[in-house]
């Protein structure tokens, strides 16, 4: 049995205009893609896609799934009692599905193995959620913020240390590995310049997480955080706000190899913040202005340089929401010179290539996974229309129906 969809407007991710035609799938794959109507067979479920966009599932490259706060949840600090902060992971997940987001690759979790379990329900169809690249515990920087992501397990520090660390996490589970390789001025300030790891540290890291067949993800806003990462052999680095001319020539050596997400959204999203009178956000705001200038400025030379750049804008926090994600493909037409299509194409084929999975993951293609949005209006014109999960008529993913268009009366 098929599932038809005809009459779309096709974006196939790759960033090229829109094309009018159909699409078939079978299997979790697409199967046919066509310029023309695509006649039915008995037992096809057809939908008439009335013009609207179809186009590839969304990847969030910074996801944050134990982060508690949604679009349908407040919570006014981080911490939730672990029964709590389950079911709350267990809801972030199907919001980021409900927003189009049918793949995601945590940035850290709160607890070392919800991640990992979660993942196990999500694989086995149990709980309606992104496919995911799971991690384990973010270590946490020195700060004294209400905003603190939480408290985890210690590790052992030197060489040594790191790699027992890296190989515990994978041997329970996780498949990407969270370093903070510098602090956060957001929690404590001038932290972000401050270095959390020795090159020999991370090197140790990269080593271990060849051999445990994992990935690593880097917090990293100082210039030499950066450059650690680069020859640690990170596969994402998050930030990169300090990094100079030599970082990004390194950089771009690494193309083929890394990716970066400089996460936007967080930053607007502190900017914009109103917080109640206990908390006073002042040198938050102070940094994200700072921020901001540097990223408006590095974003682009990266990008010219054909460096793989992501959206993933650190949400689950209180005045940054998970369900907001999509917000940060705006942020990159207004802050960062994107078009529209360009930003879709960073959240689609290039997600599919940081998930690993660049050969059948992020593309309108004949023999791709059939994770597909059907959109109501056209978000290359519009990019805005993405955050409103109304304008999203259906989900797919891996040729299952999660959302099904409406039929007219």
């Amino acid at each position: 049995m098929r599932t038809i969809i005809n009459n779309a407007n096709i974006f196939d991710g790759s960033g090229s205009d829109l094309v009018s035609g159909s699409v078939a799938i079978e299997d979790k794959r697409i199967v046919q893609i066509s310029d023309a109507a695509i006649p039915a067979q008995e037992g096809d479920i057809v939908i008439d896609a009335k013009g609207k966009t179809l186009m590839p599932g969304m990847v969030e490259a910074h996801a944050h799934l134990t982060w508690p706060t949604s679009v349908e949840k407040f919570v006014p600090g981080m911490f939730l009692p672990p029964e709590e902060l389950a079911l709350t992971a267990a809801r972030n997940a199907r919001i980021l599905l409900d927003h189009g987001f049918t793949s995601a690759y945590s940035a850290g979790a709160l607890s070392k193995t919800l991640e990992i379990s979660l993942n196990e329900h999500l694989v086995t169809g149990g709980l309606p959620g992104p496919r995911l690249i799971p991690s384990s515990v973010e270590r946490e920087p020195p700060n004294d913020s209400d905003l603190d992501p939480g408290h985890v397990e210690l590790h052992s520090r030197g060489p040594e240390g790191v790699k027992e660390f890296v190989k515990d996490c994978a041997d329970i589970g996780a498949k990407a590995i969270k370093f903070l390789i510098s602090g956060e001025s957001a929690l404590k300030p001038g932290a972000s310049l401050e270095l959390l790891y020795t090159e020999e540290e991370l090197m140790a890291a990269g080593e271990q997480a060849k051999e445990s067949n994992v990935w690593l993800t880097g917090h990293a806003h100082a210039c030499d955080a950066v450059k650690f990462g680069i020859k640690a052999g990170f596969r994402i680095l998050y930030h990169c706000t300090y990094a100079d001319d030599e970082a990004i020539d390194m950089l771009v050596a690494k193309k083929d190899e890394m990716f970066v997400a400089p996460t936007i959204g967080i930053i607007q999203a502190t900017l914009d913040a109103n917080p109640p009178p206990h908390m006073d956000m002042t040198h938050m705001k102070e940094d994200a202005a700072i921020v901001l200038s540097k990223l408006k400025a590095l974003v682009p030379k990266l990008k010219a340089k054909g460096v793989r750049i992501l959206p993933g804008g650190d949400y689950g926090f209180p005045f940054n929401p998970n369900g907001r994600n999509a917000r940060d493909l705006e942020l990159w037409v207004e802050h960062f010179g994107y078009t529209p299509a360009e930003t879709l194409h960073a959240a689609t084929q290039l997600g599919g290539q940081l998930m690993g999975m660049g050969d059948e993951l992020g593309l309108v293609k004949e023999g791709y996974l059939a994770d597909l949005l059907l959109i109501d209006g056209d978000p290359t014109k519009d990019v805005t229309i993405m955050q409103n999960k109304q304008n999203i008529a259906m989900i797919m993913q891996e040729g299952r129906l999660y959302k099904t268009p409406a039929r007219d009366s």
